[in-house]
């Protein structure tokens, strides 16, 4: 077989997503796309803010040599001031142009990221419930994954974190709000957790970074708050992106932004800076790097989501599923009523509900369903969530 046996495996193992997705494109062939309730995919449906139509008109229009031209890797010195400007200030530590590199979205952030900080074997701590693709992007840079479990609120466990800790441990890698669940962790957690890696970084002689994967901070409820990273330890970097706060996820656009006292920070964002370039990056859209600098700050309308997060929580609430209450981005992750989460969602099928199993997020035993859909995809999947809380009651006698 000339196909790579290891993209072959990792084709299987990545395949619950593409699976629920396939799937949602025979239903809705056989029944009509509006009697299908497709929860699978985290695409966001509502459009940009309104000014970004405004801003990338212009940009559209200006003229002038050299605007789809190569530019320095880490991107254009102007957007980079810009978007570490309003880093900044979110993060509450102020941060330079030269610390910031614009990326190809998060993913191509974190890639970027991983390449420059590990050698074969290097070991990087996931916290399960993760985002499916970070297993792939360590493996892609010769990385080991060491899977921690968070707890029954979703939660870091600082003593399991600790327990996963090694001499070849190089990062960790956060996700707040997460992705599947939407949890937000707590300053006072993050700040502790800073201080382990720091006090276990002196211990073996190297410093463990905390990547913290931000695309949802913007996208928060309740009055929530999503604490600073760069506040709760210096050897951190921001990876995030445009995709959800600006509705721009086909853009791939974002960047990588690098605590001021970092260690070894110098030759980190030059590592980076070539990885940019040796991964096939190059540099990031030369057009939305122009368009995102003027839109720091701007975000799509949260509100929508919050409304629809309630009318799917008293859905789930009236036919008894179990869930913590997401703080931000537009997930819930309930409680399978099954022990199996596969053999849920597949009762969940029968009623074109699609949703996504908690395994294929290392959380076996939970699904996940996104609410980034019109409203009334939600309203008229209520029964069908009812009717399969009923099936999975009877298999259980």
């Amino acid at each position: 077989m000339a196909i790579s046996k290891k993209m072959v495996a990792f084709a299987e193992r990545s395949s619950w997503i593409r699976r629920m997705f396939e799937e949602g494109g025979r239903l809705k062939a056989r029944y009509g796309a509006d009697n299908v309730f497709d929860f699978s995919l985290g695409n966001p449906d509502l459009p940009p803010p309104p000014r970004f139509k405004e801003v990338l008109q212009r940009m559209v229009d200006e003229e002038g040599p050299g605007r789809h031209a190569y530019m320095p890797n880490g991107g254009y010195l102007f957007v980079r001031e810009k978007v570490a400007a309003g880093i900044g200030h979110e993060q509450g530590v102020p941060l330079a142009a030269n610390e910031l590199i614009m990326t190809c979205g998060a993913a191509g952030a974190i890639n970027v990221t991983l390449k420059a900080l590990l050698d074969p074997g290097d070991e990087v701590i996931l916290l399960a419930p993760y985002f499916v693709e970070y297993n792939f992007y360590v493996d892609n840079h010769g990385g080991v994954a060491k899977v921690v479990n968070t707890d029954a609120q979703f939660n870091l466990d600082l003593t399991a974190i600790e327990q996963a800790i090694s001499p070849r441990t190089k990062a960790v890698i956060i996700n707040s709000p997460n992705n599947p669940t939407g949890q937000i962790y707590p300053a006072a957690t993050l700040l502790a957790l800073g201080k382990l890696l720091a006090d276990h970084g002196r211990e073996n002689g190297q410093a463990i970074y905390l990547l913290s994967d931000e695309p949802y901070r913007k996208i928060v409820y309740d009055n929530e708050v999503v604490p600073s990273i760069f506040q709760a330890c210096a050897n951190s970097l921001v990876l995030s992106s445009y995709s959800k706060d600006l509705s721009l996820p086909g853009e791939r656009i974002g960047f990588i932004a690098v605590h001021p006292d970092a260690a070894e920070k110098a030759a980190l964002l030059d590592a980076m800076t070539l990885a940019n370039r040796i991964l096939g990056f190059v540099n990031a859209p030369a057009l939305m790097q122009r368009v995102v600098a003027e839109l720091q700050g701007a975000t799509v309308d949260r509100g929508i989501y919050a409304r629809r997060r309630q009318v799917f929580m008293d859905i789930l609430d009236r036919y008894g599923y179990e869930y913590v209450k997401p703080k931000g981005a537009f997930y819930l992750f309930p409680k399978s009523p099954l022990e199996s989460d596969v053999d849920f969602v597949a009762l969940l099928l029968e009623e074109k509900i699609l949703a996504v199993p908690g395994r294929g997020f290392g959380a076996p035993g939970y699904f996940r369903l996104a609410y980034c859909v019109d409203d009334k995809v939600i309203e008229k999947a209520a029964a069908g969530f009812g009717r399969a809380m009923a099936k999975a009651k009877m298999s259980q006698g």
